[in-house]
């Protein structure tokens, strides 16, 4: 049946081709959004807003800039509760979010399509472990969560609050975007893609023995990382990701390894960025 292979072959042809095209298309279209000029008006908004973009070295802001600009090119945001997203609420959230990738091959996070966005804390679903291993389930109180399927739900206020200062090291935004980190090969357990097979020995280990030592003092005295990360590996992770960007001097100095591990997975040392002797400003120009 050489006429039925033949149109096999063809269909074959033309989906590879339609495929190729697709993706020099979207590749094209990257590259256009990232040599177009950084809005003076985005500069100053995170320059006033977003304590950490303040401390970034120019070379690395550049890049976090270009990916800042995918992020608010490519992503949906919506608002809820009545809420009205502004440019100002849009580069707050994505110049926080793209922190977290401006050092790595940059995929913008591939299955996010939309940020929900509420004016505060809000009610959800939940599943709340209690002693014995028994868990009640009801509405709870939240200040951001991350979804499978192509989801952020984050509380503005909280988000501005965190943005603004340090708050204890908390950070919502780098919280729930280090979830969608983790989640890129579709499971939430602590462990990303990371860059090389080989990697994830040494990754397991740390962060087992890390996790392990949180669970052991969490309750019982003051710990850098929040008690939050107990819950589970895939919070110890994300709450891990925010000390790193927010309290990095004191994480390189207490948990050296935990900070190794990070280091090498964003590919930034962030405890460069912070004057131990005048933590709240930063070491690099401000232009």
């Amino acid at each position: 049946m050489p006429g039925f292979w033949t149109s096999v072959a063809l269909l074959g042809a033309l989906y590879a081709a339609c495929f190729a095209g697709k993706r020099f298309y979207k590749n094209e279209k990257r590259r256009r959004i990232i040599a177009s000029p950084f809005p003076g008006s985005w500069k100053r908004t995170l320059l006033k807003n977003v304590s950490l973009y303040r401390k970034i070295p120019p070379a690395l802001r550049e890049k976090l800039n270009n990916s800042i600009k995918l992020f608010i090119a490519e992503k949906r945001f919506e608002g809820c509760n009545g809420l009205v997203v502004t440019d100002e609420i849009r580069v707050i959230i994505a110049g926080q979010a793209c922190m977290l990738l401006m050092n790595r091959p940059n995929k913008n996070y591939p299955g996010l399509t939309s940020i929900l966005v509420y004016p505060s804390a809000y009610l959800a679903p939940g599943r709340m472990h209690i002693e014995g291993g028994a868990y009640v389930e009801g509405p709870q109180i939240r200040a951001g969560e991350s979804w499978t399927r192509g989801v952020v739900v984050l509380a503005w206020d909280h988000v501005q609050r965190e943005s603004a200062r340090n708050y204890g090291g908390k950070n919502v935004v780098l919280h729930e975007f280090a979830h969608q980190l983790d989640q890129e090969d579709g499971r939430a357990n602590g462990v990303p893609i990371l860059s090389d097979q080989s990697r994830y020995a040494s990754w397991s280990t740390v962060f087992q023995n890390n996790y392990q030592k949180l669970r052991n003092r969490a309750h019982q005295e003051d710990t850098l990382l929040d008690e939050y990360g107990t819950l589970n590996p895939a919070e110890f992770f994300a709450v891990a990701t925010e000390t790193f960007f927010k309290k990095p001097l004191e994480m390189k100095l207490q948990e050296p390894e935990l900070y190794g591990e990070l280091e090498e997975y964003y590919r930034i040392d962030p405890a460069e960025w912070f004057d131990p002797e005048k933590e709240d400003e930063s070491p690099y120009p401000l232009q």
